[in-house]
C-alpha cells in the first residue's frame, strides 16, 4: 500500500499521478481489427501484395550508386611542356570555374603535352547536374582564351558505378593485328548495345582511333619550297563540309553545300599543291598518303595476351541487372555468329554474377537470422507465441521494400543488410505486445480487455522507444557526401522496418495475439515458454538486495561500459575495410619517358609472374585505366603511355590478401624499372593512396626536397610497399638554342622555326573524313625516321619565308640553333590552385593505414618544423577521408539527440527518468566498444554505424522497463518489492528482445570477412550489455532518485 507521504522518483504524490492513457485513435484501430476480420484480412493482403510486386521491380545490384561529384576536364596543347601546359592551359581552366561555390576542390596536374584538371563538389551538394552545366558553360567561356593550337576541352564526369558488361573483341588471328578491323567490329557492336533498353552509356578502351596520316618526304618537299604547314593548310582549303548557305523563296527554302570534300585516300592523294616556283603537282608526289592508327598509337589493351578493343556497357540505375543482362548476352551471341574467322568475343566481367552472388548470401544470412529469432521466440514465449511474433518478420520485411519502392532505394547489399540489422529490432514490440496481451489474459482479462488494455498500456512507451531507435539511425540517413550514400540504406531500411514493426505492434499482431492466445487459454494449456523458477528465485533475491541497496546495483552496472571506454584507446582506426571479391588488379608506372612498346614490354614480364599464382584470368590495359569493373576504381587515367593497369581474377575459394602480398614482394623484388602495385578492392566510397602528405608552396624545388626527405622516411617502415613522389620524375627535355642574328639575317623567326619544326614532327591537322558516321582526321607530319633521331631533327630543312621565289629555299635548323638537353619536371601538380608535391605511400595488403599514419606524423613533426614561411602541409588519404566521412556523420547528432531528449521527456512527463534513459545510451556506446575490443576487429566507419545504431537498440529494455515501474503506483513510491516485481515482470520480454537482437545479428558475424562483423559485434555485444542495464542499472537509479528525493524532503521539514 501507499502510505501518506510517499513520493516518487519524479517528487509527485502516486495518488495525483495522471492515469494510463487509454491508447485513443490507436485503441479503437486495435479494436476495429479485432472486431472486423475482413479489414485484418484486407490489411495483411494489400501489404502481401505491395511488398511482392515492390521485390520483383525494384532495381537489383551490388553496391549503392554514388553521386557524381568529381569530373576530369582533359585538354591537350601538343609538344608543349609541363611549365606551359600548366600556364596556358591550367590555370586558365582553373581561373574560370574557381568562383563556383559548390565546388570543394580543384585538383590538377599538368603534363607533357596535357592538361587534367579534377573538380569536386562539396559533399552535402546534391543537384550535381544543374552545376556541372555551369561548369560546361564556363569550359566554353574559356576556349577563347586557349592557345589556338590546344584542344576543345574533355569534359568528363566520373562515374561511382561499376560497368555492368565488359566484353572484348579479340584477334585470333596468327598474322600480326589488324586494329582498325578490331575497333570497327567494335563499334558496331557498341551502337547494337547502345540501342538496348535499359542501357546508359557503352565506352570503348584499348582504341587507339583512326587517322589519315600524310607523311612528307622531307628532301623532295624542302626542294620544292613545300613545309607540311603549307601541305595541311592546302588539304583543309579543299575540305568543304560547312554549309554553304541556303536558298529561300517564297514558298521554299533549300540547304547549300559544296561537293569539293575529303572522301578517300585516293583523292587526297590527288589533291594539287602548290609549289614555291608556282607549279602545281600532286600531293602523293611530295608524300606518302595511308589510312590506319595513329603512331605510336595512345592506348591498347590485351585480353589474356591477345589483341582486343573491349566495350564497358553500363545500365540505368533504374534497371535489374539481371533481366538486362541476359538480353544483352543474347544479342551479344547474335552479333558473334556475323563475325568473321579468327575473331571472337570475350567476356571480361559480367556484374551481374556478383550481384546475384552478394543477393543470395544476403538472403541466406536473412532466413538464417529469421529462423534464429522464431527459434529463440518458440524457446522463451511457446511455439503459439512463436507464430504470432514471427508474422511481424514477413509483413514487416514486405512493408519495408515497398517503402524502398517509395523513396527509390534499389535492392543492394546496404539495403538488404539494414532489414538483416532489422530483425532482432522489429520484433522487439511485437515480443511487448504479446507477452503483456498473454499476461492480462492470464490475470482474467477477456481477449478484447486484454487487448485494448495492452494497447493503451504501451503505446506510449512503444512509440517513443520507436522514434529513439528512428532517431538513433537518422544521422546516417540524413549523412551526406558519399559514405551517407554508401551507408545511408542501412539506416534507412532499420527505419522502415521498426515504423512498420510499430504498425503492426499497434494493429494486427494484438488482434491475432488476442484470438489466438485465447484459444490456448480456454484449454487449459499449461504455461508456455521456458521456466527456470530456480533461476527466477537467485534473480529475484539478487534484485531485492540490489535495489535495496541502490549504490551496489549502480556501481555493479558500471563496470562493464567503463572497461569498454578504457578499452576504446586500444582500438586500430579503419574507414572502410577490403572486400573480400576474387579480383584485384595491378598497376604498372613507368618511368615519364617510357613509351607504350616500352610499359607493354614491362607489363609482358608482370604477367609472367602473376600467372605463377595461379590466376585464371589477366586482362591488360595500356595508356589508359582500365574500365570500371568495381564501384570505387575509379577510371581517370588517360594518353599516359607510361602507364598500364591489369584486372586479374582468382579462382574460386582462393582469398586474395595472401597471394597480393605475396605478390607485390616478388613484384618489387623482379620489376625494378618501373613502380608495381598489386591493389586489393576496397570498400566504401573511393579515395587514393591509403597515405598522403601533401606540401604546398610556390618554389618546386623547395617542394621537392621536403617530398623527397617525406619519401625517405616512408620508404624505412616495413609495412610500405611503394612511395610516389609528383615531383620526383623528370623528363630530359631537348631544347635548341636560337642564334638570333642569324635567323633575323635569314629571315625567319625564332616563332617561325618552333611553329615549323612542330608541324613536321607532331603534325598538323589538315582537315577530315568522314566515314560511317565516324570523323577520321587528317595528320601531316614527317617520316618517322626524322622523328625518331636527334640528329635527324637538328637537321630538318626550313622554309625561310622571306626568301621563297628567290635562290634561297630552305636551311637546316642546325643553321641557327645548337642542340641540348635539360632536366624538366615530368608533371605539376596543384591543388586549389597552389603548386603542390604529393606523397603517397602504398602499404602491403591487410596494413590499416592507421598504423603507419600514427608512426608517419610523428617522425614528421620535426621535418615540418623546418617549412620555410609560405609552405604549408598537409595529410590525405583514408584518414582525410574519414574524417570528413565521420564530421558529415556527426554533422547532424546535436539536433537530432535534443529531438531524442525531447521524445523521452515528453514520453515519461518527467527530466529525471529521461535523464535515467540518456544515461542508459552513453553507457552503452562503453560497451559496444568493449564488445569490439573483446572481438579483435578495428574502430572503423561500421563500427561506428554500429555504435550509433546501439545506442537506439540499447535503450529500447531500459524504456519498457521504466514504463512498467512508473505504471505501478506502489513501485513508483520506490518500494522495494513492488519494484522488484515489476522488474521481474518486464524480465520475460527484456531478455527475450535482446537474444532475438543478438540472434539477428549472429549471421552477419558468422559471415566472416571485415565488413559487416564490426557493426554486427558492437550491437550486438552492446545490447548483450545493455540487459544488464535495463534490469539492474534502471531500477537502482529509480531507487537512488526516490531515497535522494526523500531524504531532501525531510531535510525540508527539519529546518522548518
Amino acid at each position: 500500500m501507499t502510505k501518506s507521504g510517499d513520493v516518487n522518483a519524479e517528487g509527485r504524490d502516486p495518488a495525483n499521478s495522471p492515469a494510463p492513457s487509454d491508447g485513443g485513435v490507436i485503441t479503437r484501430l486495435a479494436a476495429l481489427f479485432f472486431h472486423d476480420q475482413r479489414l485484418l484480412v484486407l490489411i495483411v493482403l494489400l501489404i502481401l501484395v505491395a511488398g511482392l510486386s515492390s521485390m520483383a521491380v525494384l532495381p537489383r545490384m551490388e553496391d549503392p550508386v554514388l553521386e557524381q561529384r568529381v569530373a576530369i576536364i582533359h585538354t591537350r596543347l601538343p609538344g608543349a611542356d609541363a611549365k606551359r601546359v600548366e600556364t596556358l592551359v591550367t590555370e586558365v581552366i582553373e581561373n574560370r570555374v574557381r568562383d563556383i561555390e559548390e565546388i570543394k576542390e580543384i585538383h590538377s596536374v599538368s603534363r607533357v603535352g596535357i592538361s587534367g584538371v579534377s573538380i569536386e563538389l562539396r559533399d552535402d551538394t546534391t543537384a550535381t547536374e544543374n552545376i556541372w552545366s555551369r561548369v560546361r558553360s564556363r569550359l566554353e567561356d574559356s576556349i577563347g582564351d586557349l592557345p589556338s593550337e590546344a584542344s576543345r576541352p574533355e569534359f568528363r564526369k566520373l562515374e561511382v558505378r561499376a560497368y555492368a558488361l565488359i566484353v572484348g573483341l579479340v584477334w585470333d588471328r596468327p598474322e600480326p593485328v589488324d586494329v582498325r578491323v578490331l575497333r570497327r567490329l567494335a563499334i558496331e557492336l557498341q551502337d547494337r548495345l547502345q540501342a538496348l533498353s535499359g542501357t546508359d552509356l557503352v565506352h570503348r578502351f584499348g582504341d587507339p582511333g583512326e587517322e589519315i596520316e600524310v607523311r612528307v618526304q622531307p628532301a623532295r618537299a624542302a626542294a620544292m619550297g613545300i613545309t607540311p604547314a603549307d601541305l595541311a593548310e592546302r588539304l583543309s582549303s579543299f575540305d568543304a563540309k560547312g554549309s554553304a548557305g541556303q536558298l529561300r523563296d517564297g514558298s521554299m527554302q533549300m540547304l547549300i553545300e559544296i561537293n569539293n570534300q575529303l572522301d578517300t585516300v585516293e583523292q587526297i592523294g590527288a589533291t594539287p599543291i602548290s609549289t614555291s616556283d608556282g607549279r602545281d603537282v600532286r600531293l602523293e608526289q611530295v608524300a606518302d598518303v595511308r589510312i590506319g592508327i595513329p603512331n605510336p598509337p595512345e592506348t591498347a589493351a590485351w585480353l589474356e595476351g591477345k589483341d582486343a578493343v573491349v566495350l564497358g556497357v553500363m545500365v540505368r540505375p533504374a534497371q535489374r541487372i539481371d533481366h538486362w543482362t541476359e538480353i544483352a548476352e543474347n544479342l551479344i551471341d547474335e552479333y558473334r555468329e556475323t563475325l568473321p574467322a579468327g575473331i571472337s568475343i570475350e567476356r571480361i566481367l559480367r556484374q551481374s554474377d556478383y550481384v546475384n552472388e552478394r543477393l543470395r548470401s544476403l538472403a541466406f544470412n536473412l532466413m538464417l537470422g529469421t529462423i534464429a529469432v522464431g527459434c529463440v521466440i518458440w524457446v522463451l514465449m511457446g511455439w503459439r507465441s512463436a507464430l504470432i511474433v514471427t508474422l511481424t518478420l514477413p509483413l514487416a520485411s514486405l512493408m519495408v521494400l515497398f517503402g524502398l519502392r517509395i523513396f527509390g532505394i534499389p535492392i543492394h547489399q546496404m539495403s538488404v543488410t539494414g532489414l538483416i540489422i532489422a530483425l532482432g529490432l522489429l520484433i522487439d514490440n511485437a515480443i511487448v505486445m504479446v507477452d503483456e496481451v498473454q499476461s492480462r489474459m492470464r490475470h482474467g482479462e477477456s481477449p478484447v480487455e486484454a487487448m485494448s488494455h495492452s494497447v493503451s498500456h504501451l503505446a506510449v512507451p512503444l512509440l517513443g522507444s520507436t522514434l529513439t531507435t528512428a532517431l538513433a539511425f537518422a544521422p546516417i540517413a540524413l549523412m551526406p557526401g558519399p559514405a551517407g550514400e554508401f551507408v545511408g540504406a542501412i539506416a534507412i531500411s532499420v527505419i522502415l522496418a521498426i515504423v512498420s514493426s510499430l504498425f503492426l505492434a499497434m494493429t494486427v499482431i494484438p488482434t491475432v495475439a488476442a484470438r489466438q492466445l485465447a484459444r490456448r487459454m480456454n484449454s487449459n494449456a499449461r504455461s508456455p515458454g521456458l521456466r527456470l523458477p530456480w533461476l527466477t528465485k537467485i534473480v529475484e533475491s539478487a534484485l531485492s538486495e540490489l535495489i535495496r541497496k541502490p549504490w551496489k546495483g549502480i556501481a555493479i552496472s558500471l563496470v562493464l561500459p567503463v572497461a569498454g571506454f578504457a578499452a576504446f584507446s586500444t582500438l586500430e582506426e579503419q574507414f572502410f575495410p577490403a572486400s573480400g571479391r576474387d579480383q584485384f588488379h595491378i598497376t604498372v608506372e613507368g618511368p615519364a619517358t617510357d613509351s607504350l612498346a616500352r610499359t607493354q614490354a614491362t607489363a609482358s614480364r608482370v604477367d609472367e609472374i602473376v600467372r605463377r599464382v595461379g590466376a585464371s584470368r589477366i586482362d591488360w590495359f595500356f595508356g589508359e585505366s582500365a574500365p570500371q569493373f568495381y564501384y570505387n576504381v575509379i577510371s581517370s587515367r588517360r594518353g599516359t603511355p607510361n602507364y598500364a593497369q591489369a584486372l586479374v581474377k582468382l579462382p574460386p575459394g582462393i582469398p586474395p590478401e595472401p597471394v597480393i602480398t605475396s605478390l607485390q614482394t616478388e613484384l618489387s623484388r623482379e620489376i625494378t624499372s618501373s613502380r608495381v602495385l598489386v591493389k586489393q578492392l576496397e570498400q566504401g566510397p573511393p579515395f587514393g593512396a591509403p597515405i598522403e602528405v601533401r606540401f604546398f608552396g610556390p618554389d618546386l624545388d623547395v617542394l621537392r626536397r621536403f617530398g623527397e626527405e617525406t619519401r625517405a622516411i616512408l620508404s624505412r617502415m616495413p609495412k610500405v610497399v611503394s612511395v610516389k613522389t609528383d615531383l620526383a620524375d623528370v623528363l630530359p627535355q631537348i631544347s635548341f638554342d636560337i642564334d638570333e642574328a642569324s635567323a633575323a639575317q635569314a629571315g625567319i623567326s625564332p616563332k617561325e622555326i618552333a611553329r615549323q619544326l612542330a608541324t613536321s614532327l607532331e603534325g598538323q591537322s589538315g582537315g577530315s573524313v568522314l566515314q560511317d558516321n565516324e570523323v577520321i582526321p587528317i595528320v601531316v607530319r614527317v617520316g618517322d625516321a626524322n622523328r625518331g633521331e636527334l640528329a635527324r631533327i637538328a637537321s630538318v630543312d626550313l622554309v625561310l619565308p622571306n626568301a621563297r621565289g628567290s635562290g634561297l629555299r630552305v636551311t637546316p635548323l642546325s643553321a641557327f640553333a645548337t642542340v641540348g638537353l635539360e632536366p624538366e619536371a615530368a608533371a605539376l601538380p596543384r591543388l586549389n590552385r597552389m603548386r603542390m608535391n604529393e606523397v603517397a605511400a602504398y602499404l602491403a595488403a591487410g596494413v590499416l593505414p592507421s598504423e603507419v599514419q600514427a608512426s608517419l606524423q610523428a617522425e614528421l613533426d620535426e621535418l615540418i618544423d623546418q617549412l620555410p614561411t609560405g609552405y604549408s602541409v598537409a595529410f590525405g588519404g583514408e584518414a582525410s577521408k574519414r574524417d570528413d566521412a565521420v564530421g558529415n556523420l556527426f554533422s547532424t547528432v546535436g539536433v537530432l539527440a535534443v529531438l531524442m531528449l525531447a521524445t523521452l521527456v515528453l514520453s515519461f512527463g518527467s527530466f529525471r527518468m529521461a535523464g535515467i534513459i540518456a544515461l542508459i545510451a552513453a553507457l552503452s556506446v562503453g560497451l559496444g566498444m568493449g564488445a569490439l575490443a573483446l572481438s579483435g576487429y578495428p574502430f572503423g566507419f561500421m563500427a561506428i554505424i554500429g555504435t550509433m545504431g546501439l545506442i537506439g537498440v540499447a535503450i529500447n529494455d531500459s524504456i519498457v522497463v521504466l514504463a512498467g515501474i512508473r505504471a505501478n503506483p506502489i513501485a513508483m513510491t520506490g518500494d522495494v518489492e513492488a519494484i522488484r516485481d515489476e522488474v521481474m515482470h518486464s524480465s520475460r520480454h527484456v531478455v527475450a528482445t535482446t537474444l532475438t537482437t543478438m540472434a539477428g545479428f549472429t549471421p552477419l558475424i558468422l559471415d566472416g570477412g571485415g565488413f559487416w562483423p564490426p557493426m554486427a559485434v558492437s550491437i550486438a555485444g552492446g545490447v548483450a550489455g545493455a540487459t544488464l542495464l535495463a534490469l539492474v542499472l534502471v531500477p537502482s537509479l529509480y531507487r537512488w532518485l526516490c531515497l535522494h528525493r526523500a531524504d531532501r524532503r525531510v531535510d525540508r521539514r527539519a529546518n522548518r
